[in-house]
């Protein structure tokens, strides 16, 4: 009898190796989204307790712009993957995913956004 494994053998590891791994990038590019989204979700805390600060002292709330805290508030820049505001009306920040082509590389999601009030409520779109 000889030894080894048959065409067929062959061919249905190569099909469930190619399952798995298909079922697997597809896990793998929602961890990298998960893991970009935690720098929203750290930026907009800086920018609520900036905001919180800036009421506290002037009575009112300003536009991210005008807080120094380094959120970027377009995504022409190349370090973030979110563009960040906050409304001066009530001092709800938002942080949108940049789109393909500008900032760092969109990966999978895009648009999406993230909002924190000031009451510390966490809101947004769809995203990871």
């Amino acid at each position: 009898m000889r030894k080894g494994f048959t065409l067929v053998e062959l061919l249905i590891v190569i099909i469930i190796v190619g399952i798995l791994a298909s079922v697997g990038i597809s896990q793998y590019t929602k961890v990298i989204e998960k893991g970009r989204a935690a720098e929203a979700r750290m930026i907009l805390g800086n920018l609520r307790a900036a905001e919180v600060a800036e009421y506290n002292e002037n009575g009112a709330y300003l536009a991210s712009g005008s807080l120094s805290v380094g959120a970027p508030a377009d995504c022409a820049q190349t370090t973030h993957y979110f563009s960040y505001s906050c409304a001066p009306a009530n001092g709800t920040c938002t942080a949108t995913r940049c789109g393909t082509g500008t900032g760092k590389p969109p990966g999978t999601a895009t648009g999406y956004n993230k909002t924190l009030t000031i009451a510390g409520v966490w809101g947004g779109t769809a995203g990871y």
